[in-house]
């Protein structure tokens, strides 16, 4: 801080009065000059404040002129809400089959709320809303309506009907706000693919519907995007061949029995999933909520089985033993193996179905009579690091990537340590968890000649091969030995006239929730391909739980079980598909010709 000068200096008074001249004057001169000093400062403030204000001024002028020229070279966009609520009232697009019919779609209705302090009368109110909604409770609306409460939902979604008799009641305090609702018409047509919607941010004018699972959810931002509202999402369902599969899995679970069952039809050159049902199932329009008790995930109808159900599948897994042993120039399907017993992997024995012993079979006839020891044998052969990559290049270690957000549950579970023991029991399909979907994918690689295919739930146009994963020959081969099953081997129901059905079948016991096998329940499978002659399609039908009782005795296997259902499965749809029968022509009559 700077020292100000006196005003009177004594040195200066007393020299000036010696001079005999007026010391006052020197006070003077320095006021003068002290307010000379203040208005420089003032200046020098006023003078800092206008450059700091002009620059303030100038940002806001360059702000302003670069948002200008942004504006003016983007393009236009309309605004998505322009009123009070309208943010939240998102158009969901339609979901539709491959041939565009609709899977669901969006229903206008309205809701149902209460403004307590602009009831004219709450108890007759109260009365009026149990008479057209049975399920409310009277003394709780009256206490409400009698409270403090300013604002209460009464019914978030009604009908048509359910409005005109609220409407009817006449009281002030009962208000109507729009809605706008999924629908799904076709009830519980396809209900594990769809999965179903809910209300996400709600107000009295507007709600925003969000899927909550199945395809709903995993495109939730394509459906919900206002630039998609006349842009379904096309999938590569079939709306009537869902239908009949329904139809038949239903009658097939009730005739054998099962708790549940389970199918997968998908086209082994595109990878689109044509239908696939879980059983049991729901209706997406009134979606029951997630069990909160219990152990067993599969006594939900919310479970999706095939691509939640993450099972040993058994014996369908032999086919790639033998497909990967052929592709390596190990073996060919006429090349002959011991399957004598004994067989023993460390102390662990490896035995047949009912103990049977086979003897010497060839790798086709290892498939047909389903030998336990003949594709142990092969899988020792292959090695467990040839083996882990070929099922790795199936996709039999991660999650499906089929498009539904419940895929990503079902993870295969594999052995901690890989050895010798768990080579020879996964080649038989123990050891190794997947869901059938993972099987139908496998499958598809055999009937398309060795290419891997991802299961999609979307419309593809033409083949979408993936990956070669083994020899157009070894494939070839796989198809003529899963064809041999069902002509000469356990699978002999799955004939079915005009079309040639080629599989493998599979009984793995069930494994319990907390661990451990029941030793009288089991995972019934029938994994197939047709026409054999010419593969198309790949069907996976799995029960869970089958029971018969045939020839007076109860069947659990798959060839009792999931072949017949199979069977009948195909003949229904392979028309719908447009897959025209093969007769074999007749034979020529015998005729004898004789003379008088």
């Amino acid at each position: 801080m700077t020292a100000r000068t006196p005003l009177r200096p004594l040195p200066r008074v007393l020299d000036a009065r010696a001079r005999g001249e007026n010391p006052d004057v020197i006070e003077r001169e320095n006021i003068r000059k002290r307010h000379e000093e203040m208005k420089d400062r003032a200046r020098a403030r006023a003078e800092g404040r206008l450059l700091v204000l002009g620059a303030f001024f100038l940002c806001v002028f360059v702000v302003i002129g670069l948002r200008m020229g942004a504006l003016a070279t983007s393009e236009a966009q309309e605004p998505l809400a322009s009123a009070p609520g309208a943010s939240i009232a998102m158009q969901r697009a339609d979901i539709v089959d491959r041939e565009g019919r609709i899977l669901a779609t969006n229903l206008e209705t309205y809701s149902v709320y209460a403004q307590p302090p602009l009831m004219v009368d709450p108890v007759a109110a109260a009365e009026g809303l149990v008479r057209v909604f049975p399920d409310l409770d009277k003394e709780r609306l009256i206490k409400d309506f009698t409270g403090k409460r300013k604002f209460l939902w009464i019914k978030k979604r009604i009908s048509p009907e359910q409005k005109q008799a609220v409407h009817d009641i006449g009281d002030p305090g009962l208000l109507f706000g729009p809605r706008e609702m999924r629908l799904y018409p076709n009830g519980q047509l396809a209900a594990h693919i769809l999965g179903g919607a809910g209300f996400g941010r709600e107000g009295v004018n507007a709600a925003e519907v969000i899927g909550v699972a199945g395809v709903e959810k995993q495109f939730d931002d394509y459906l919900r995007d206002p630039a998609n509202g006349n842009k379904p999402l096309t999938l590569s369902l079939d709306l009537t061949v869902q239908a009949a599969m329904e139809q038949v899995l239903f009658g097939g679970m009730k005739i054998m029995n099962a708790k549940g069952a389970s199918a997968v039809l998908m086209n082994a050159h595109t990878g689109e999933v044509v239908a696939a049902a879980s059983l049991p199932t729901f209706d997406p329009n009134d979606r029951p909520r997630p069990p909160t008790s219990g152990f067993d995930p599969s006594d939900s109808p919310l479970f999706n089985r095939y691509v939640q159900g993450v099972y040993e599948l058994g014996s369908v897994f032999k086919i790639f033993t033998a497909a990967q042993a052929v592709d390596l120039g190990l073996v060919n399907s006429d090349t002959i193996i011991d399957t004598s017993g004994p067989m023993k992997i460390g102390r662990y024995p490896i035995g047949e179905f009912q103990g049977k012993n086979y003897g010497k079979l060839s790798v086709a006839d290892i498939i047909v009579k389903s030998s336990n020891r003949g594709t142990g044998r092969l899988a020792l052969q292959i090695g467990a690091e040839r083996q882990q990559e070929f099922l790795r290049s199936l996709g039999m270690f991660e999650p499906t990537p089929f498009e539904i957000v419940e895929a990503k549950g079902g993870e295969p579970l594999k052995p901690r340590k890989w050895g010798e023991l768990s080579t020879v029991t996964i080649s038989y399909g123990h050891g190794l968890s997947t869901s059938p979907m993972h099987l139908a994918a496998g499958y598809a690689a055999i009937a398309n000649g060795g290419h891997y295919v991802s299961p999609t739930i979307l419309r593809r146009n033409g083949p979408q091969y993936g990956p070669r994963v083994m020899s157009e020959n070894a494939a070839r081969q796989a198809q003529a030995m899963l064809r041999k099953v069902v002509t000469d081997g356990t699978a002999s129901f799955a004939e079915v006239p005009g079309y040639d059905v080629a599989g493998k079948t599979g009984t793995a016991d069930k494994p319990k929730p907390r661990g451990g096998y029941y030793d009288d329940k089991v995972i019934a499978t029938f994994a197939s391909l047709f026409p054999a002659y010419d593969p198309k399609y790949v069907l996976v039908v799995t029960l869970d739980e089958p029971s018969i009782l045939a020839y007076g005795e109860k069947r659990r296997t798959a060839g009792w079980t999931a072949v017949p259902v199979a069977a009948e499965l195909i003949g229904r749809v392979a028309p719908l598909l447009g897959l025209r029968p093969r007769l074999e022509p007749e034979a020529d009559a015998a005729i004898t010709l004789t003379s008088n």
